[in-house]
């Protein structure tokens, strides 16, 4: 018998086509660099990170019968991921994604995750024909859940009783997929991780500091966020406990995509090692630190 997962990782699993160049970009720009094909999206980001913390995450997303499908899953079960799980489709592409970096940040990036999208509820099977769980018996670990999936699907979740025992975290796939999260604000057992400009779309607000974001959050019903706010301080907000700050580590930014995925596994491995908040929030935010700075032991 297999043994169960430490970790479910549900959402986009996908290949991450990046061009990187040492210079500052702006529309327009034609400049010499490096482009790399990696394993990537918020769900596989979240579980590449957790198994450096030694951890057996899961994935549960769509990939497809096709040549980069194969090449996905391959590099995946090297890194000790399990895809025993994963939904495999016999007519929709394995799912992409296009970003360009440079010296002053992200200049643009395209999000090709339709597959997933168009797979829908068919990636869920083994939590309910107990495989992961069922019915009767829920999976009750944790579930890292990312914002690529439709909110149609995440609303379901929101209110399935197999994510009802379910220690979820949640991460939108990017600020403009954020509003997809809102049906999950009440899940009272929910952890929502978001940047500063993300939980201004939820809140429909601008806010000026991560802990003001963190608050707005929390009025509005959330369990428990966390807020990110790239070289200025994140906050960590519970209901009944309030909210608490801390500031990253200042570092030389190397690359930007999959920092938000790596604080959210770092801050996931802290609490399940038996951190307190402070703690994981700092465990966290250094292991971002570490991964933006170009260091791959996170």
């Amino acid at each position: 018998m297999t043994a169960q997962p430490d970790i479910l990782c549900i959402g986009s699993v996908l290949w991450d086509i990046i061009g990187r160049a040492p210079y500052h970009m702006r529309a327009g720009s034609d400049v010499p660099g490096r482009i790399t094909r990696l394993p990537g999206g918020v769900a596989m980001n979240i579980a590449m990170t957790l198994t450096r913390f030694g951890l057996r995450p899961a994935i549960l997303t769509a990939i497809g019968r096709d040549g980069p499908g194969d090449d996905l899953i391959h590099a995946a079960e090297l890194m000790g991921i399990d895809c025993s799980n994963l939904y495999r489709s016999d007519d929709l592409p394995t799912d992409r994604y296009m970003a360009i970096e440079g010296a002053n940040g992200l200049i643009a990036a395209v999000a090709d995750a339709h597959s997933l999208e168009a797979a829908g509820a068919k990636i869920l099977r083994p939590l309910e024909d107990g495989r992961l769980g069922c019915a009767e018996r829920p999976w009750g670990g944790p579930v890292a859940l990312d914002g690529n999936l439709t909110e149609h699907l995440l609303a379901e979740i929101a209110r399935a009783p197999l994510f009802a025992q379910a220690d979820l975290r949640v991460a939108p796939a990017s600020p403009g997929k954020a509003e997809r999260l809102t049906p999950l604000l009440a899940h009272p057992g929910a952890t929502l991780y978001v940047n500063r400009e993300e939980a201004g779309i939820l809140c429909q607000g601008d806010f000026t500091s991560a802990e003001a974001a963190a608050e707005a959050l929390l009025a509005r019903g959330a369990a428990r966020v966390l807020v990110t706010d790239g070289a200025a301080p994140a906050a960590d907000g519970c209901a009944g406990a309030g909210v608490i700050a801390a500031a990253p580590p200042p570092v030389l930014v190397t690359r930007i995509t999959g920092a938000g995925d790596t604080f959210m596994a770092a801050h996931l491995v802290a609490e399940r090692a038996g951190a307190a908040r402070a703690e994981a929030l700092s465990r966290a935010l250094d292991a971002a630190a570490r991964y933006v700075s170009g260091d791959k032991h996170t």
